[in-house]
Order: structure tokens, then C-alpha cells, then sequence
């Protein structure tokens, strides 16, 4: 289930980016932390997914880097999509403006 849980996380990572990218900003790195509950009784799927993104680059503004983690998560990442027949999803984010 881990495995799971990390390819989705992979395929969100990799939206953003290329999100960002198409829009020309300048990204450097965007990370995913997730947590996630799964049910008591079987078959245990995943109940609850917590996504927290921390995306790096220069001059990223909130309502951009927004934009790219809510397209992904409503229209692009299938793995996420997928999960959330069954999960509750949420998400959070932080940027780390650069100066290089």
C-alpha cells in the first residue's frame, strides 16, 4: 500500500512541476510529504490522505504554485484521483523563495 501511496505522490510532484514549467516560472524543486489512515477492517484502503508540497524556486507567488497543486490534484494526477473514490484528500504547501 505504500507503494501506493508514494506513486501517487510521484505523479502529483510531477504535475506541479511541469505546471510551473509551462507557466515559465522559475521552479527548483518541489517535494511531497504525505500522511494517510487506512481503514481497521479489511480490505484496508486508505481513508484519509494528507498531501503537504514544498516547492522551491525564485519569485513563486502563492496563488500560481496554488493553481498548479489544485489542477493537479482535480484534473491531472490520476493516482490521486483514483484514491480519493475511497480517501478524503487534503493538501497544503509552502514555498522557499531562492535567491540563486
Amino acid at each position: 500500500m505504500e507503494l501506493i501511496l508514494a506513486g501517487a505522490g510521484g505523479c502529483t510532484a510531477y504535475d506541479v512541476v511541469l505546471i510551473l514549467k509551462r507557466g515559465r516560472h522559475a521552479i527548483e524543486n518541489c517535494e511531497v510529504h504525505m500522511r494517510a489512515e487506512r481503514a481497521e477492517s479489511d480490505p484496508k484502503v486508505f481513508t484519509r490522505i494528507h498531501y503537504h508540497y514544498i516547492v522551491s524556486g525564485k519569485n513563486l507567488r502563492q496563488e500560481v504554485v496554488e493553481r498548479a497543486i489544485n489542477l493537479s490534484a482535480e484534473k491531472y494526477c490520476s493516482a490521486s484521483i483514483m484514491l480519493g473514490k475511497t480517501a478524503t484528500i487534503s493538501h497544503d504547501f509552502e514555498i522557499v523563495n531562492t535567491c540563486a
